[in-house]
């Protein structure tokens, strides 16, 4: 899940013996088992195994996959999980040339990949009443997961983007209802669009989940301070930030 748009390193070198032994010693391992392509940048991947089961797994949990080597992974956000039979599927987002994105891009159906996780990243438990989403398209894994641990539950989204037409063709195709769309602009100045959504989501008594770009988490959490929204109401995760690589 990161110039506007998530940085990507250029990609490692092949694992030595040292990588490989490291991978089979410390990392989990499981099979790709369909690759779905819902757009030129998002697949959706399934992947199962052994290792998959009879794990504890919380909506807002992240797997870190190895590119290669244990020295290189990617973080993302597992849509759902099923701990018996032994499969969980994530989001992938193919944004630049690194090695991420070359991984989202040439992975098939018979691959392995070799992961940590489920390790803790965001939990939103403690968070009581409706949900309002706030991120972007790093973040849609993350939303999928928490529309779908509680169908009851009201989750309003927004993201900014880079594509409107390919995120929203993505997101229909996910099946997660009620989000809106903001273009990004040089300059973020798309933000006061998407503070401009605050007002009513606090006045309804929403709890706030702020992932995504580092920049707009901060000036978000900005403008709810200014609402008097209790902190206890909001939880974040930056997943990027210009210039930097692996925040999450």
């Amino acid at each position: 899940m990161p110039s506007t748009e998530p940085l990507e390193s250029p990609a490692p070198r092949p694992a030595g013996r040292l990588g490989k032994a490291l991978m089979r010693l410390l990392m989990k391992s499981a099979a790709v088992t369909a690759v779905e392509r819902l757009s030129d940048s998002f697949r959706l991947i399934t992947l199962e195994g052994a290792a998959l089961r009879d794990l504890p797994w919380i909506a807002g949990q992240k797997v870190q996959v190895a590119m290669g080597s244990a020295f290189v992974a990617r973080t993302y956000t597992p849509i759902d999980w099923d701990s018996t039979a032994g499969w969980t599927r994530i989001l992938g987002y193919a944004h630049g040339s690194g090695p991420g994105s070359a991984w989202v891009r040439g992975l098939k159906a018979g691959d392995r990949c070799e992961f940590f996780g489920p390790r803790s990243s965001l939990d939103t438990r403690r968070l009581s009443g409706p949900l309002a989403v706030f991120g972007d398209e790093t973040s849609l894994g993350l939303a999928c997961a928490l529309y779908r641990q509680d169908r009851t539950r009201s989750v309003a989204c927004h993201f900014e983007v880079r594509d409107m037409e390919e995120c929203a063709g993505a997101i229909a195709q996910l099946g997660l209802p009620d989000a809106g769309l903001t273009a990004r602009q040089d300059g973020d100045t798309h933000v006061l669009e998407l503070a401009a959504t605050l007002p009513a989501l606090a006045k309804a008594g929403a709890s706030f989940v702020l992932t995504g770009k580092a920049g707009t988490i901060q000036k978000l959490r900005q403008s709810l301070r200014q609402l008097g929204v209790a902190s206890a109401r909001v939880v974040s995760k930056a997943y990027w930030a210009p210039g930097k690589t692996g925040l999450d």
